[in-house]
Parts: C-alpha cells; sequence; structure tokens
C-alpha cells in the first residue's frame, strides 16, 4: 500500500501541472473509447465475412452450421439456399424465434437442429418441410407443437428434451415414420389413452412429473424402448400390460416411487 502511493501523488502532480479545471485523463479515455468502437465493428465486419463464407460453403455442400456465435436471429442470408440445403445446424445460439416466410421455403432440407437456443414458439410453416427426417430442438422455452405438425411425414427423429411442454403432443400419432422420439426433462404429467397411436421404436420421458400412464401404451405396434426414469409413478400406475402385451423389451424406470425390486 506504502507504494501505491506516490502514483496517485504523481497523478495529483500531472493536474497541477496542467493547471485547474483541466483534466489530463480525458484525453486518454476518449482514445480508449474510440480504440474499443474501432474493434467492435471491425470484429463486426469480419462476422459478416465469415457468414457469407459459410453461405458460400453451404451452397456447395447443401450443409449450413453456425454454432456457438451468438445469433439473436435465423440469419437472413440463408434465404438465398432455399433451394440447395439438406442441413441446418444453428446450435448453441441465442435464437428467439424463427421467420416464418422463409422457414417453410427449404423444401430439400432433412436435418434442422436448434438446440441450446430461445424458441418460445415454432411456426406453422415448419411443418412445410416435406424431406425433413431430423428435428433438434433440445433445451429451448416450447410449450406446444404448432396444430399442423403431423404434416411432417417424413420424421424420423424428434428431439425436444428440456423444453416446457406439459403434455405429450397428440399430434406425434400422426407422423408414421417416426422412430425416436425424446421428451425428456419436460412438465409432463401423464400419457393419455392416444398415445396407443404412436409409431415410434424409442421412447425417452425421463425426468418429468408423470404420475398417470394409459393402457393404451401397450397397443403400440412399433415400441421397443421406454424410458420413463425420474417421474412421479407409483408401481400400481405402471400397467402391467406393459411386461405381458406389449412389443417393449427395454423399460427404464428407476428413479420413481417404488423399489425396483417390487417390479421384478
Amino acid at each position: 500500500t506504502g507504494r501505491s502511493r506516490p502514483g496517485g501523488s504523481a497523478r495529483s502532480r500531472a493536474q497541477a501541472r496542467s493547471g485547474p479545471g483541466s483534466s489530463p485523463a480525458e484525453p486518454s479515455v476518449k482514445t480508449t473509447a474510440l480504440s474499443s468502437r474501432r474493434d467492435v465493428s471491425g470484429g463486426g465486419r469480419m462476422g459478416n465475412s465469415a457468414l457469407r463464407a459459410h453461405v458460400e460453403t453451404a451452397q456447395k455442400t447443401g450443409v449450413f452450421q453456425l454454432k456457438d456465435r451468438g445469433l439473436t436471429e435465423f440469419p437472413s442470408e440463408l434465404q438465398k439456399l432455399t433451394n440447395n440445403l439438406r442441413t441446418i445446424d444453428l446450435s448453441n445460439n441465442k435464437i428467439e424465434s424463427l421467420p416464418s416466410l422463409v422457414i417453410g421455403k427449404f423444401i430439400l432440407l432433412k436435418s434442422l437442429s436448434l438446440n441450446n437456443n430461445k424458441l418460445t414458439v415454432l411456426p406453422e410453416e415448419i411443418c412445410s418441410l416435406k424431406k425433413l427426417e431430423t428435428l433438434s430442438l433440445n433445451n429451448n422455452h416450447l410449450r406446444e407443437l404448432p396444430s399442423t405438425f403431423g404434416q411432417l411425414s417424413a420424421l424420423k427423429t424428434l428431439s425436444l428434451s428440456g423444453n416446457r411442454l406439459g403434455a405429450l403432443p397428440p399430434q406425434l400419432c400422426n407422423l408414421r415414420h417416426l422412430d425416436v422420439v425424446d421428451l425428456s426433462k419436460n412438465q409432463i404429467r401423464s400419457i393419455p389413452d392416444t398415445v396407443g397411436e404412436l409409431q415410434a421404436i424409442e421412447l425417452n420421458l425421463n425426468q418429468n412429473q408423470i404420475s398417470q400412464i394409459s393402457v393404451k401404451i401397450s397397443c403400440c405396434p412399433r415400441l421397443k424402448v421406454l424410458r420413463l426414469e425420474e417421474n412421479c409413478l407409483e408401481l400400481s400406475m405402471l400397467p402391467q400390460s406393459i411386461l405381458s402385451d406389449s412389443q417393449i423389451c427395454l423399460l427404464a424406470v428407476e428413479g420413481n416411487l417404488f423399489e425396483i425390486k417390487k417390479l421384478r
């Protein structure tokens, strides 16, 4: 502390030499601020240049990937590639919405990943993606799916883990080619009768609030893997027909309100 005082004294002496009313530190501060602004604008130009490079590459490859860039909007530059892209990955950004006038025009799109963003709703137009096979929307803020979601006729893999869904979306039962559905880490409380029409091979409902399951789940024609770990199930609420009359061969129920040995 003793050594730091001369610095303060030196500043006082400098102010004294400058005369009353002057502040020699101000030009330095202004220069620094100007320098910072130049750095930011330069970074912006570099960002645009990098984006253009990604767009040019995507035009050739059909794959556009721009993750971990702090994007707050769906890149408008992609409008030029609606007839090119087969894969879009914009995970780990801060995108709050998808442009309804653009998103449905990617006629060749097979894979769309928007994990770890801030989406609260999906536009109806996303259901126009007739070739879409994989849709990954983990860790967003979605509470429901569009009413026309069942029109995604080619969809095989749907990942909605870590959202705010309060119910099993009935639209999923219209997807005839659906193989894997991940609805873990939501706020689902029950599994309704409509589940019997689900065509999925694997259904992940881990870490929800499920306390009731319709016996119709045993009627799922292709369901082989059912994950119900860390829910609110009593043993009496688990339909015995799952064990006797279903196609399910892997049932994961650890972390519920009963002991596994009692189920055995």
